[in-house]
C-alpha cells in the first residue's frame, strides 16, 4: 500500500496524456485548450498530494461537513419516514409486460 501511495503522490500528466485522453473521449481540443486542461489536471493532482500528506489518524469521520463547525446543524435533517403510498401496481399497469413487480424487456444481448 505504501508503494502505491508514492506512485500516486508523484503523479502528473504530460501534454501527450491529455491529448490521448481527449482522443479516447472523442473531444476536440486546441493546443491552448489542451495546455489549460493539463494545468488544471496537474493542479488537481497537486491538491490530492497535499491532502494525502495531512495526518488524519485519530480524526473521526463526520456525518456532514458542517458538523465540524456547528454540530447542531448536522442534526437538522428530516426524519427518514415514508410519506407516500406504494403505487407500483398503478405505475406498472400501462407497461406491456411485468413480473413480480419488475418491468420485462426484450433480451438485447445474447
Amino acid at each position: 500500500m505504501r508503494r502505491a501511495r508514492r506512485v500516486l503522490s508523484t503523479m502528473s500528466l504530460a501534454l501527450s496524456d491529455v491529448k490521448r485522453i481527449a482522443n479516447l473521449s472523442r473531444l476536440e481540443l486546441t493546443e491552448a485548450q489542451a495546455g489549460e486542461t493539463l494545468e488544471k489536471l496537474n493542479g488537481i493532482f497537486t491538491l490530492v498530494e497535499q491532502m494525502r500528506a495531512v495526518d488524519t489518524s485519530g480524526v473521526e469521520p463526520l456525518s456532514h461537513p458542517i458538523a465540524a463547525i456547528e454540530p447542531m446543524l448536522a442534526l437538522r435533517l428530516r426524519e427518514d419516514a415514508v410519506t407516500e403510498s406504494n403505487r407500483r401496481d398503478d405505475y406498472q399497469q400501462p407497461a406491456p409486460a411485468t413480473q413480480d413487480g419488475l418491468y420485462l424487456v426484450p433480451k438485447v444481448i445474447e
